[in-house]
């Protein structure tokens, strides 16, 4: 595994920034590794983790540089709780640790380095010395990943009655005898113009 200047480095160029998420997310995937026994996740271990996000934020890119779980491989799953935590789940042996960071961080950042007037940066700088204690809650979980989840080839496709649009792995809602995609049966995010 690489230092965690490296980590956060190639976290940097691949986000496009540096900020207090990006080192929180690198941290919280290293940790996340190592309790669940994931070595390479790069390498060898590759085919076994599998990380769940519960925030669209930097966090997220910075857990995809360390773990390479990506939401195009179906080994990254994103839960949108809006919290800056993540699972993360050995497939091979069911080991799963939830890594939540701590609001306490925040505070603690600003007792280290009372110096630094602006409060990115004092959390930027903190967050890279603080222990995992200080920054992290942890809390074994089991995750249940159904077949239509896995990584790998879709395990089902129809064909929506309402817009003839392919659905695949079974996120099909069956209404009034009709199979339709999520979007027909509930309304889609997007409205057509």
């Amino acid at each position: 595994m690489e230092t965690l200047d490296e980590l956060l480095e190639r976290a940097e160029q691949s986000h496009g920034h540096m900020c207090a998420g990006q080192v929180l997310g690198v941290r919280m995937a290293l940790l996340g590794c190592r309790m669940i026994g994931i070595e390479e996740p790069l390498g060898a271990d590759k085919k076994k983790i599998l990380a769940f996000v519960e925030i669209d934020r930097c966090a997220a890119d910075a857990i995809n540089t360390v773990t390479g779980c990506r939401l195009g491989k179906r080994t990254m799953k994103f839960h949108d709780y809006g919290k800056l935590a993540a699972t993360f789940l050995n497939a091979s042996t069911g080991k799963a640790i939830r890594v939540v960071a701590l609001d306490s961080s925040r505070e603690a950042a600003d007792r280290a380095f009372p110096e630094i007037e602006n409060r990115y940066q004092r959390q930027l700088q903190a967050y890279k010395l603080m222990s995992d204690d200080q920054l992290f809650k942890t809390e074994w979980v089991k995750v249940e990943v159904p077949a239509q989840d896995q990584p790998g080839r879709p395990v089902s496709r129809i064909k929506c009655d309402a817009c003839g649009e392919g659905v695949n792995d079974h996120r099909e809602v069956i209404r009034d005898g009709r199979t339709l995609c999520r979007a027909c049966a509930d309304g889609g995010y997007y409205s057509r113009l």
